[in-house]
């Protein structure tokens, strides 16, 4: 694993004075345990986490007239300051640098927002990388994750994907190696779902301290690398702590989740807390003739994507 971190630092270093670009990953939850409350106020989370296909893109471009954060959107309409994720990444790393050098930040969207697919974490995620790779920076994964997770409680995991277990509030994270790929059709209604407001609705649902246990997926690796899993040990195990919860608010997303399995999803599950569901198809003809079948309406948004079969790297802007 280290090797194969340092081989992704080389590949990334900038090869052209413009900038580099940065792939940031949509993620779904194969598994989501909400577990206990914390004294700090976050749950304990369970959680295999999966990157996809389907990504945004992070430019950065070092901007020697201009000091500071500039930071540009395409594609959605994103606030442009702090409460951009991406933005307080950029704003965290530059200080660790203790520098005034200008950058510009640029997103290309493609991930809904509020949608349980981890846009915004994997768009910080991206950014911390993008300005470690554009100043030559020897900053570890770890090192990286920990700034991360001053953001989010998803962003740890995008320096340790495609696959991994995340415990904790997020911090916690065990890469894993998931054997074979995952066809996929992923379904955004067009409803935006507060993380905030689900775990609310989550915790008026619990009537009692509820702690789940430990299910036995993983199996430590003796070598050292990530421990392997099969896709049907995650199918026979796939579960969201907030499914029930979210579908008896929004019904339409039971009824999408029914309409994934009836055209022969293997398993199918709200991505976070939502509004995103997904379908886990064996081929991409499968997943092709489910998203066919599917009566899209009005302000849905329909993907057909895979499972990510390695980390996001940094590039040269050419």
């Amino acid at each position: 694993m280290a090797l194969m971190w340092k081989a992704m630092r080389k590949t990334g270093k900038r090869m052209s004075e413009r900038g580099v670009e940065v792939p940031a990953p949509g993620k779904i939850n194969l598994i989501l345990r909400v577990l206990d409350r914390r004294p700090d106020g976050y749950h304990n989370l369970w959680s295999v986490m999966q990157t996809l296909a389907l990504a945004d893109t992070i430019i950065l471009e070092e901007d020697s007239k201009k000091p500071g954060i500039t930071l540009l959107c395409e594609g959605e309409r994103l606030p442009l300051g702090a409460e951009n994720l991406a933005y307080r990444a950029a704003e965290l790393a530059m200080t660790r640098l203790g520098g005034m050098a200008g950058i510009r930040l640029i997103i290309k969207k493609r991930l809904p927002l509020s949608a349980g697919l981890g846009g915004g974490s994997s768009d910080a995620a991206a950014t911390i990388l993008g300005i470690a790779v554009l100043f030559q920076l020897e900053w570890s994964r770890g090192e990286m994750a920990a700034m991360g997770g001053e953001i989010g409680s998803d962003v740890p995991f995008f320096f340790y994907g495609p696959t991994a277990l995340v415990q904790g509030r997020g911090e916690r994270v065990l890469p894993l190696e998931l054997v074979g790929e995952g066809w996929l059709v992923v379904v955004n209604p067009g409803i935006p779902i507060s993380t905030a407001w689900a775990y609310g609705k989550l915790a008026e649902a619990r009537t009692r301290h509820v702690v789940e246990t430990r299910p036995p997926l993983i199996q430590p690796s003796s070598s050292g690398e990530p421990a392997k899993i099969q896709w049907t040990s995650v199918i026979a195990l796939a579960e969201n702590s907030f499914g029930p919860i979210i579908e008896r608010e929004y019904p339409l997303l039971r009824e999408l989740r029914l309409k994934l399995l009836e055209f022969g999803a293997q398993t199918a599950l709200l991505s976070g807390s939502g509004s995103s569901v997904f379908g886990v198809f064996p081929s991409e003809e499968h997943a092709t003739a489910a998203a066919q079948g599917l009566a899209k309406r009005e302000g849905w948004r329909i993907w057909i994507t895979k499972t990510a079969r390695r980390r996001a790297e940094a590039r040269a802007v050419v």
